[in-house]
């Protein structure tokens, strides 16, 4: 633990969350291969794994701060989207080979705004055959690469916002201009694909942009063309905990008896939270159960000295 005023623990140099605004046409661990060898470090991993053809907001986790990646509460994300009606494809976004579709372009707008409406809320959803999900230990789109027939139970998602921003006619298709506010585990191709089915004319995405995951947003996203020239975090391990985690300040003694792997008494906070020391350093991250208040993680346990 480091004394007030002075510099982190050696341990702690270069730690954080770094936003990254993902290009088209690189997967997510694209994105870290690419960030290891930026950062110099084999100590990179990520949260929230992007489609290849889609861009936008991919977390990523710098030195320690890796361990922070799996306690991130990214329950919501929004995207901007673009849904083609009019045609199906194998993969439900523009990467996939068309597989059928009917003149769109004739649709009246009440049609295709009613099936938006059956799509907010709270929703059932297939994923698509291709998404990462895990079917008996092994990627659903592995499965299908390899000729297996993959069946995805349904399963529950919120959409709190699915709004049309604008219409394009395209030939014999009908382009939808959208924003999607909605929970962790909706797929927007699945959107695509079941308003374009519902209408009997097919649907798929052509265009992907994720524009907030969490309390992350675009704002401050860097590109990797940006990270080439200087790669540094957004959100140092401090910073990062402050911005996604609530808070709690506690005395020196306390924040001793933390770094050392003892545990503190409840005040009631729910959920994961951070301890901060007079000092202003994160000390842990706690979560209460019973009348203890015990560290899921230790930023700075005892033995991480300057």
């Amino acid at each position: 633990m480091s004394a007030p005023g002075k510099k982190p623990p050696s341990g702690l140099i270069g730690a954080g969350l770094l936003i990254v605004d993902k290009p088209a046409g690189l997967t997510s661990h694209d994105v870290v291969a690419r960030c290891r060898k930026l950062f110099k470090t084999r100590r990179v991993g990520h949260a929230g794994t992007l489609d290849p053809m889609a861009t936008g907001v991919l977390v990523l986790g710098i030195e320690r701060a890796t361990k922070l990646l799996g306690l991130l509460a990214l329950t919501t994300k929004s995207y901007t989207a673009t849904i083609r009606l009019g045609q199906s494809t194998t993969t439900d976004d523009a990467e996939g080979e068309a597989s059928g579709g009917a003149p769109a372009h004739e649709i009246a707008e009440e049609d295709w705004r009613a099936e938006i409406a059956k799509l907010t809320g709270s929703i059932s959803q297939v994923p698509s055959t291709v998404s990462a999900i895990k079917i008996d230990g092994q990627r659903a789109h592995k499965r299908v690469r390899d000729g297996e027939e993959v069946v995805i139970p349904a399963r529950d998602v919120m959409v709190d916002r699915f709004e049309v921003l604008g219409t394009r006619v395209v030939g014999e298709y009908l382009d939808l201009d959208v924003e999607v506010d909605c929970s962790s585990g909706t797929y927007i191709r699945a959107l695509a694909r079941d308003i374009g089915a519902a209408l009997g004319v097919g649907g798929h995405l052509t265009v992907l942009r994720r524009t907030r995951v969490g309390p992350f947003g675009l704002d401050g996203a860097r590109t990797l063309d940006e990270l080439a020239e200087h790669a540094e975090v957004n959100l140092p391990i401090d910073e990062a905990v402050r911005t996604a985690f609530p808070l709690r300040d506690i005395s020196a003694d306390e924040a001793e008896a933390i770094s050392q792997g003892r545990w503190l008494e409840t005040v009631g906070i729910k959920g994961v939270y951070g301890v901060v020391d007079p000092g202003g350093n994160v000390i842990a991250l706690l979560k209460e159960e019973g009348r203890r208040a015990a560290s899921v993680l230790v930023v700075r346990p005892a033995t991480l000295r300057d």
